[in-house]
């Protein structure tokens, strides 16, 4: 049984009540910086909400041994959140191959070529493909195979670049998330780096039409700008009639 676990859901429109009456829990509507984790070993992004998460969670964080970067940006990647992590022990830092990275304690830097399966550990890997997305972050979505369950994690890209399309093609995923940074309105000038709802609803046929999901496959949306987006629970109802569901921070799915 794989455990995947929303630690933040949040693009980088923060909410002023995570440093008042949502400092010590979650709640749906005050999400942290975007992050998960699989079966409290390998953490997807450690921006500088994830010490808190983690705290919030009840995850040990002594347990993390490898962290996969999706890209650069500040609210995906902080170095003293990296360093919390591997206070305790050697972790893995998994990275795009041309990032550009400060010095950090107790952490190796793996880089990552783009379509190249690098082994976690035994029964686990982890693909980065490319992204849509500002090029001086060095963005990756990622393809992650964990016990032959695949776990496509698509934050901070606008669509999906046709490489990256092509390479999905068949993999009959366990779950998908995609960037869902914009609600669901037309017209965002966001839309060569981020989703919008109706953009999702486009692409999700497709999807299906080559074998890139089916019908046993978890589509969620993550990396919700809540500037841009309704309240939560009226996302839930605006997205789960095209079978899109809305994650929030502390959910963990079990696949």
């Amino acid at each position: 049984m794989i455990q995947f676990t929303f630690l933040g859901t949040c693009a980088a429109d923060f909410s002023p009540r995570l440093t008042g009456d949502c400092k010590n829990r979650f709640d749906r509507d005050a999400r942290r910086a975007s992050c998960a984790l699989i079966n409290g070993r390998y953490l997807l992004d450690c921006g500088p909400h994830c010490p808190d998460s983690l705290r919030i969670a009840g995850i040990d964080p002594g347990g993390i041994t490898d962290i996969i970067l999706t890209h650069l940006h500040d609210d995906h990647f902080n170095v003293k959140s990296v360093e919390y992590v591997a206070s305790r022990h050697p972790v893995r830092l998994y990275v795009r191959a041309d990032a550009v990275l400060p010095h950090m304690e107790n952490v190796t830097v793996v880089r990552m070529n783009c379509y190249e399966k690098y082994a976690l550990d035994e029964n686990v890997f982890v693909t980065g493909l490319p992204a849509n997305h500002d090029a001086r972050s060095c963005p990756q979505h990622l393809l992650i195979e964990v016990e032959g369950k695949k776990i496509f994690y698509g934050m901070d890209g606008g669509w999906l670049l046709n490489g990256t399309y092509a390479a999905l093609w068949h993999k009959n995923l366990d779950l998908c998330v995609l960037d869902g940074t914009c609600g669901d309105y037309t017209g965002d000038f966001r839309m060569g780096e981020h989703n919008s709802i109706p953009m999702i609803r486009l692409m999700l046929p497709s999807f299906r039409t080559v074998g890139i999901i089916d019908s046993h496959t978890l589509v969620y949306i993550s990396h919700l700008a809540p500037s841009l987006h309704k309240p939560h629970e009226e996302t839930v109802r605006i997205c789960e009639k095209d079978g899109i569901r809305t994650a929030f921070d502390g959910l963990t799915l079990s696949l």
